[in-house]
């Protein structure tokens, strides 16, 4: 810890300042990672063949009870057209795509922040560099020749760390925004895979319930 505080001592104010970059970095890597492997987790194949097991026993209740138990984007998207089942296929279907509509969002929320971060903890971390090197400059020019080499050295190691720590923040981020992306992407494919295989389950459903009930009135 006493090396991490003369590291920050060492590189000034806009380390300070480059440290909040990292914070907030931290915070969105560690809150998306949460998300994509807690509550965004959920195997759409998986929870398909349960809602279709409980679709064809004409348990829809219990379906719906289903996706209620967690607030996974495919579960939304399953509760919307299982509510609206009672409504018609017209209704499912708009309930399923304007839920998809309004799931997705979430699916990329502040990941895009990551790249905007980079750029910003660079140029700090660039704004540091220069300030330190100014420094060393004028320690040259004004400076008493006693107190040159000392002043030049603590320039120098101000302008070095916050060019250390203005790339190591972008890296972060690049690195982040890489893999978060991927898993984003990853789950936008699968909820729209969903989506579909969903509507088009819930129309056969409907249509072997009409072909069932008009077959009991023609008996």
């Amino acid at each position: 810890m006493q090396h991490l505080a003369e590291f920050f001592e060492q590189g000034g104010f806009f380390m300070y300042i480059n440290l909040i970059c990292s914070t907030i970095t931290v915070a969105i890597i560690v809150e998306r990672t949460i998300f994509f492997l807690g509550k965004g987790a959920v195997n759409a194949r998986a929870f398909l063949d349960q809602i279709r097991k409980l679709v064809a026993a004409n348990n829809i209740d219990r379906a719906i009870k289903l996706c209620s138990a967690t607030e996974a984007p495919v579960a939304r998207v399953a509760k919307a057209g299982l509510t609206r089942l009672p409504k018609g296929e017209a209704a499912v279907t708009a309930a399923i795509e304007e839920t998809l509509i309004d799931v997705t969002p979430d699916l990329k929320k502040r990941i895009g922040a990551l790249w905007s971060l980079a750029n910003i903890a660079t140029l700090i971390g660039l704004l540091g560099t220069i300030t330190g090197l100014i420094g060393a400059f004028a320690a040259v020019a004004k400076a008493a020749a006693a107190d040159r080499s000392t002043i030049l050295s603590a320039k120098i190691s101000e302008a070095m760390n916050n060019t250390w720590l203005g790339l190591a923040i972008a890296v972060s981020c690049m690195i982040g925004h890489v893999f978060l992306n991927a898993a984003s992407k990853k789950q936008q494919h699968e909820l729209e895979s969903f989506s579909m295989k969903l509507e088009n389950l819930l129309s056969e459903s409907q249509q072997a319930n009409s072909s069932g009930a008009t077959a009991a009135r023609s008996s």
